[in-house]
């Protein structure tokens, strides 16, 4: 992907995610610190929303909590299915980029009304329910997002957890300007065609990988952009028994796979489904291999990246419009009329 090029630069898609190096590169972490202060107390965090401002966000920071040995507690749900848990036990962060979704909405007036102490709203919008409706809120700098797939503020929203977990722990974030320089380059990194034709002809991509949030996210990503069926088999799923319904033709992506894993990848499922499988990953695997920088830090943000770069090729080379899917809405289910209600 290259903005230079008018058959990228002409979609917004395109430009937003390329603004979200820039949007990383000047993260400023105090915004996180007195949140971080609250959870010195109170260690137990929940990460709720819908779609994409949850799915990597929060399952990112779950893994950098565990990953790491940090002495903070971090779970998710849905919003729904969050009205169903007592969290009074739980700093809750509630994300939207639009501030107008009706699961979290809802969930934000029962914390209320409960008089839940710790609450807060991450949005892009101002003066939305999910920045008035806690006592404390943070307005995301990405800003609104024209293209109906959300990315920029998919990194933000995620990058406000790692900033936040550092403060935690008194440690420094990444690189910033590195990461930043990671993320354009992966977003511009030549894919052989072969690879995007192999994607476009297939009826079904499956995305495989650990739960952090990168596959899924992409699992979702390849809906919106390129309209096509796809399936996240979370760690090695793809072994222990849907292998008995794939088909020759379809396509595996796996995200960072394990090289203890490849071989048996190579023989169950390539070789015995006739799939074919491509890789995502900092090294050289037995697959062709979508190849991102080595980093130590903000791998996950370059395994997406580079996801983002593979569904870009995908889309043009199928003439789709980035920007607007056929039936995808930018707000999933939009709060109508939206209602703040005040507590008892």
């Amino acid at each position: 992907m290259n903005l230079e090029e008018e058959k990228y630069s002409k979609y917004a898609l395109c430009r937003e995610m390329v603004e979200a190096a820039t949007i990383l590169g000047n993260f400023n972490p105090e915004i996180t610190r007195e949140f971080a202060s609250f959870i010195q107390t109170r260690p137990k965090v929940f990460i709720t929303g819908e779609g994409s401002s949850r799915i990597f966000p929060a399952k990112h920071s779950i893994y950098q909590a565990l990953s790491n040995g940090l002495n903070v507690e971090i779970m998710t749900e849905g919003a729904r299915q969050a009205m169903e848990y007592i969290l009074g036990n739980f700093i809750v962060f509630g994300l939207s980029n639009s501030g107008k979704t009706s699961e979290l909405i809802q969930l934000f007036n029962h914390l209320k009304n409960i008089h839940h102490p710790y609450f807060f709203g991450i949005t892009a919008t101002k003066d939305s329910p999910v920045e008035l409706i806690p006592q404390k809120s943070i307005i995301l700098s990405c800003g609104i997002e024209k293209a109906v797939p959300a990315t920029k503020s998919v990194m933000e929203e995620a990058f406000f957890f790692d900033s936040l977990l550092c403060n935690l722990t008194d440690s420094k974030l990444p690189n910033l300007d590195q990461l930043s320089k990671n993320i354009l380059y992966t977003l511009g990194i030549p894919i052989d065609r072969k690879i995007i034709e192999a994607f476009c002809k297939a009826p079904i991509i499956y995305f495989a990988g650990r739960n952090d949030g990168v596959a899924e996210e992409l699992t979702l990503k390849t809906n919106e952009i390129t309209h096509k069926k796809s399936i996240f088999l979370e760690g090695t799923y793809a072994l222990h028994g849907i292998e008995e319904v794939m088909t020759n033709g379809e396509l595996m992506i796996m995200i960072d796979p394990y090289p203890q894993e490849e071989e048996k990848f190579q023989k169950i499922l390539k070789e015995g489904t006739g799939i074919e499988i491509i890789a995502i990953s900092s090294r050289i695997t037995r697959f062709p291999t979508l190849l991102i920088p080595n980093a130590a830090e903000g791998k996950n943000y370059l395994e997406l990246a580079a996801g983002w770069n593979l569904l870009v090729e995908a889309g043009l080379m199928m003439g789709i419009n980035l920007d607007k899917p056929s039936r995808a809405r930018k707000i999933g289910n939009e709060a109508v009329p939206i209602e703040i209600i005040e507590p008892h």
